[in-house]
């Protein structure tokens, strides 16, 4: 069975696939690349597998909070081909992509952070244990850098933080943080979540499924506070 695997939540667009044996990744960084790139890294990484888009069975993708944009990106892939071929779709939070790629040996919390603008903080935590993970707390959201302490004691903290709030993260949990490329999600961390009990779950709605942005992207917001009521949406069109 061929799964292939796709996050596109941050500046990193990167796609991973397997055929049950091996596990293939590729990726390119910068933002406003993921539209561009998706296809043919998707389209690459099958043909080293010895597969096509019509030998994909089963579809996993990160479903957010992040980059508006770009979880667009993935979601519109994955819609066309879940339409087109009726395969299984599964998605999983960016948040805990990011977790699971710094999940220690023997089992742990994590908790994993993306900047959320205006000084906040979308966090969410997960402990990860024998084959299974399970949230910890609120689900992921946006919260200021002092709150964090709410979760408790944690094994990892990991994500992309402004430097100005790297500070505060570290006082808040007690840990340092794990940033930079090594804190960005990856694809095959979606293959490996697929494995473990809680990792993913199904969508059931194809049409109807929206990623979990988090907050409205910035031109919404923008037009909203201009405004002072919220941006209309054309009949029919989910907001």
């Amino acid at each position: 069975m061929i799964t292939l695997a796709l996050d596109t939540a941050t500046d990193r667009c990167s796609v991973a696939a397997t055929d049950g044996t091996r596990v293939v990744e590729r990726q390119i960084d910068g933002a406003r690349q993921h539209a561009r790139a998706v296809l043919g890294l998707a389209d690459a990484l099958l043909a080293e597998l010895g597969a096509t888009p019509r030998d994909v069975q089963r579809m996993l993708t990160a479903d957010g909070p992040g980059s508006f944009t770009g979880l667009r990106v993935a979601a519109s892939v994955a819609k066309g081909l879940a339409w087109a071929g009726r395969i299984e779709w599964r998605v999983a939070p960016s948040l805990l992509v990011r977790a699971a790629g710094h999940a220690p040996a023997g089992g742990g919390i994590v908790l994993a952070l993306s900047d959320a603008l205006r000084g906040d903080l979308y966090a969410g935590a997960w402990k990860f244990g024998a084959g299974e993970v399970a949230p910890v707390g609120d689900p992921p959201r946006a919260r200021a850098p002092g709150t964090l302490t709410e979760f408790g004691p944690v094994a990892v903290v990991v994500g992309s933080v402004p430097e100005a709030l790297r500070a505060a993260v570290e006082e808040a949990t007690g840990c340092t943080l794990v940033g930079g490329a090594d804190a960005l999600p990856s694809a095959a961390q979606l293959l490996r979540l697929d494995g473990l009990t809680g990792g993913t779950r199904m969508v059931d709605d194809v049409a109807g499924w929206e990623p979990e942005y988090g907050r409205p992207a910035e031109a919404q917001a923008v037009w909203e506070r201009k405004h002072g009521r919220p941006l209309p949406s054309p009949p029919g069109i989910a907001r």
